[in-house]
């Protein structure tokens, strides 16, 4: 069995077994894609019709798109008090399954995630954006999407890492300092007089689906995605799960 079999194996068996707790991941992420995505489609409404609160939007954006590779189970939301990732570790390290296995499931399990919750995330700042929906029509709105998310997976390489590298602690650490630094960047972007958003929207209405801009995240996402999951798998190696 290929290492892709053996991954889309373990994930599926993994939701059936669960079968509550993949029914609580499904409606507490609508939900939740539900509150940011209106939240931030306020604000970007505000910002394409030419309105104030241009740093907000960005860093909306810059901290949470990196968000839609998660599931929102109730197990990987205990990760501070529990150490879930790293007891799931130390159980799958005493079965036959390789490192590369486990890691080609999380890749699966962020693809999956940014699929779904990129359609609700995207598609509720859409609804209640009626001024982006005036400056973008569905495909252009597309190029916008993917090129977010193309930059949420650039992230998700370091994620991924971070999850399969350190204890829940500080996994909770970095993710703050990541979230900081994301506002720090909005903020300097500002500073120098730019605006992320603005020029997403504008490569997105001016290339559509061929935006150099989405097809440039995209592909930066996948070498990032692939590169720290090499790293993964050398710390994995020596990693002590104790």
């Amino acid at each position: 069995m290929t290492t892709l079999k053996q991954a889309w194996f373990i994930l599926r068996g993994d939701h059936r077994v669960g079968l509550w707790n993949t029914l609580f991941m499904l409606i507490f992420t609508a939900l939740f894609m539900l509150y940011i995505g209106a939240l931030t489609g306020v604000i970007v409404d505000d910002i394409v019709a030419g309105q104030a609160r241009e740093v907000l939007g960005d860093f909306m954006l810059l901290g949470m798109v990196p968000m839609l590779g998660f599931t929102f189970s109730k197990r990987k939301m205990k990760y501070l008090s529990d150490d879930t990732y790293t007891r799931m570790l130390a159980y799958m390290r005493g079965l036959p399954i390789p490192a590369v296995v486990l890691l080609c499931k999380r890749k699966l399990d962020a693809i999956l995630a940014f699929a779904l919750n990129g359609v609700l995330f995207f598609g509720f700042i859409y609804a209640l954006s009626p001024h982006m929906r005036g400056e973008l029509k569905l495909a252009a709105y597309a190029a916008f999407a993917l090129t977010w998310i193309g930059y949420g997976l650039i992230v998700a390489g370091i994620y991924i890492m971070v999850e399969f590298s350190v204890s829940g602690k500080m996994y909770f650490v970095i993710t703050l300092l990541l979230m900081i630094s994301s506002s720090g960047i909005s903020v300097l972007i500002w500073l120098a007089g730019g605006n992320l958003l603005l020029y997403t929207v504008k490569c997105s209405q001016d290339w559509g689906l061929a935006s150099p801009l989405m097809w440039g995240t995209l592909i930066g996402g996948t070498v990032s995605v692939q590169l720290f999951s090499k790293w993964t798998i050398h710390r994995l190696k020596s990693r002590d799960l104790v």
